[in-house]
């Protein structure tokens, strides 16, 4: 018996930023900053436990920072007493982010800390400890693609203090990366705490700046400015760095906030739908009953054999790792200086959820679009039974086409019941949403790229799915890695292009098999109203001899009833192929796998300008920036596809 995967465990996961212990107004209310921190810090434990009962499991508060002095490790400890999970995005490598974070003012200092030893100056010696303390707490992830040539620019900026141009260089080097681990801590968090006097959001990697990107990517940021603390406040929109929101019940925002993030807006949907799709049958091959849809693209999609068997075999979530998943575990685990414990647990809570969401989609697409496609042949047998008895019988066995008639209309009404009883529909769009999420997203997490929270979609009438995507891939989390350039580059070519290039052939293939089932069945359509045509003339050109005398009358009566059958079975067949052509969309649906399909052949082309490029020149952003426009286009394609078959729910074939 195959087993539904576990249902994901909810988790909050916070961002931290803020001024360090340098900045003046922060030092002057330090005390105050700590106590309004933790006062902030307990509601949201306590908002997080009053939801608990509403959730499926609810895991450990995660909370990111870049572990710098100040407000970032006075959160760490804060978080650390609450028995937060913590994590820190660094923008460096650990011994050079040491080095650059401990405020290292000579070249002895620098090279000792990057050589694993303590500096011979005091102060930068407890700021350093005070770094490895955290180090040893937290799960790093350290964008080391750079060390090289930050490095480089470090030294080059102590050795002459006085050198303006080296200490630019090296400033503008060192806030790319740190605005950088910035944006990787948003992607991975629901909201944002920050200590900000609001002075400055245009210094790349600063506060105010990792703000601008948190707001303007949809991540709420509770501010607390260090000058008066107590009048924190939640901003919502860039343009809140403007003019301050208004004035709100500032602790109901933020247990809205809190609420929000831990389960969709429609309350205990994330519950049901998790249960739901725990609750689902697992078939290992489809319905042979349900395949009129799929019948349909064999028959008419020009790939030959249109009666061949169309019984598909489900991958299991146990067999997912032996089959499909394979090769992408093996060039996870085959990652220089990889995380050995993402491997086994991508395929444990991601590849498994999505073969059984896959499966379970699948089966459900099949009861759907195969139930209306046969209410449209129903309905067209109808019609022709309901008639056959003029031509072919007497009027006194008119009471048998007229049975069958019945038995047709009664099926096609019995189809709708059953599938608005089983929520064919609605069942099959939210496991497919699931299952898509899932499909890409071990490219995504070996990376530690992730969707911002703000810019998830939202389904038309639930967004569980959505919630229980994220949750799930949030458990995962950012990995333990250091990201090297040959890191990076294996994970282009083995995993990111891989990937993209197969879904690139997918759509062109399955865009070019949806036009020619569209021309086909267009073409057949108007080939059967030409037939009507030509049959109704047949029989108003003998009706005309029979008048002129050229014709018998009794071999008109007796052509009449034939023509006027066909004059009615051939305008009823093509409709009720024009029908199932509406129905099925597989113009638009084709158009869409097109525009997917060139989106996705770009991609492909820009991952392989930058193989072609020297490894210097190869990071982590572009990298990065490559795996979310990925993520952009199966999103995309997701909603475009949603918006096709969103309103066609199972209902009378008219």
């Amino acid at each position: 018996m195959t087993l539904a995967p576990a249902s994901p465990a909810m988790r909050l996961s916070l961002a931290l930023t803020g001024h360090r212990e340098g900045n003046v107004a922060f030092a002057a209310n330090r005390a105050a900053i700590v106590t309004q921190l933790d006062a902030i810090f307990q509601q949201i434990s306590e908002t997080s436990a009053a939801n608990a009962d509403q959730l499926v499991p609810l895991a450990a508060t995660r909370l990111h920072s870049l572990i710098a002095d100040g407000t970032d490790q006075i959160g760490m400890t804060l978080g650390a007493k609450r028995g937060w999970e913590l994590v820190a995005p660094l923008p460096a490598g650990r011994d050079l982010n040491l080095a650059i974070n401990s405020h290292a003012t000579s070249v002895d200092d620098a090279l000792a800390l990057l050589g694993g030893a303590n500096p011979p100056d005091p102060k930068c010696a407890a700021a350093a400890g005070a770094i490895r303390h955290w180090y040893d707490r937290c799960l790093l992830f350290e964008l080391a693609d750079s060390d090289e040539v930050l490095a480089a620019q470090f030294i080059a900026s102590l050795e002459n203090l006085a050198d303006r141009e080296a200490s630019h260089r090296f400033s503008a080097t060192v806030s790319a990366q740190v605005a950088l681990a910035g944006r990787v801590m948003i992607e991975q968090s629901d909201f944002m705490i920050a200590v900000w006097d609001g002075r400055s959001a245009n210094l790349i990697g600063g506060t105010g700046h990792t703000i601008s990107i948190a707001l303007d990517r949809g991540c709420p940021v509770v501010r607390i400015d260090p000058a008066n603390p107590a009048g924190w406040h939640i901003l919502h929109a860039p343009e809140s760095l403007a003019a301050l929101p208004p004035s709100e019940d500032r602790e109901a925002a933020l247990d809205e906030l809190v609420q929000r993030a831990l389960r969709p807006g429609e309350g205990g949907a994330l519950r049901s739908g998790a249960e739901s799709l725990a609750g689902e049958a697992w078939h290992s091959h489809s319905s042979r009953l349900w395949t009129g849809y799929r019948r349909i693209e064999a028959m008419f999609g020009g790939d030959g054999r249109p009666f061949r068997s169309l019984v598909t075999q489900y991958e299991s979530p146990t067999e997912i790792a032996r089959g499909s998943g394979r090769s992408v575990l093996a060039a996870a685990a085959d990652l220089p200086g990889g995380d050995s414990a993402l491997p086994p647990r991508i395929e444990a809570e991601v590849m498994r959820r999505f073969a059984w969401a896959d499966g379970i989609s699948a089966r459900l697409s099949d009861a759907y679009r195969g139930g209306m496609t046969l209410s449209f042949v129903f309905s067209v047998m109808a019609i022709i039974s309901g008639i056959s008895y003029e031509p072919f019988a007497g009027a006194e066995y008119k009471w048998l086409f007229a049975t069958g008639e019945f038995l047709l209309l009664a099926s096609i009404l019995g189809i709708i019941w059953l599938g608005g009883r089983e929520r064919w529909h609605k069942r099959w769009f939210e496991t497919r949403r699931v299952a898509e999420y899932f499909r890409h997203a071990p490219i995504l997490l070996l990376l530690g790229v992730a969707r911002p929270a703000g810019r998830w979609p939202k389904g038309t009438d639930t967004s569980w799915p959505e919630y229980y995507a994220r949750h799930a891939l949030r458990g995962l989390g950012l990995p333990r890695v250091a990201v090297t350039r040959e890191y990076l580059r294996r994970a282009a070519t083995d995993l990111l292009d891989a990937h993209v290039t197969a879904q690139r052939d997918y759509h062109r293939a399955k865009a070019k098999r949806l036009n020619t089932v569209h021309h086909r069945l267009d073409k057949l359509s108007e080939r059967l109203f030409q037939a009507a045509i030509v049959s109704v003339s047949l029989y108003l050109a003998c009706a005309a001899g029979a008048a002129l005398g050229i014709l018998p009358g009794t071999f008109v009566s007796k052509l009449g009833k034939y023509t006027s059958f066909f004059g009615v079975v051939f305008p009823t067949l093509g409709a009720g192929l024009a029908g199932i052509r509406y129905f099925g969309d597989f113009e638009r649906f084709a158009a869409i796998s097109e525009v997917t399909a060139e989106k996705l052949d770009s991609v492909h082309t820009r991952i392989d300008l930058l193989m072609s490029a020297p490894d210097h020149a190869l990071s982590y952003s572009q990298l990065s920036e490559l795996a979310h426009a990925a993520d952009d286009i199966v999103v995309s394609e997701i909603e475009n596809w949603q918006s096709v078959f969103g309103g066609k729910h199972i209902t009378v074939p008219v």
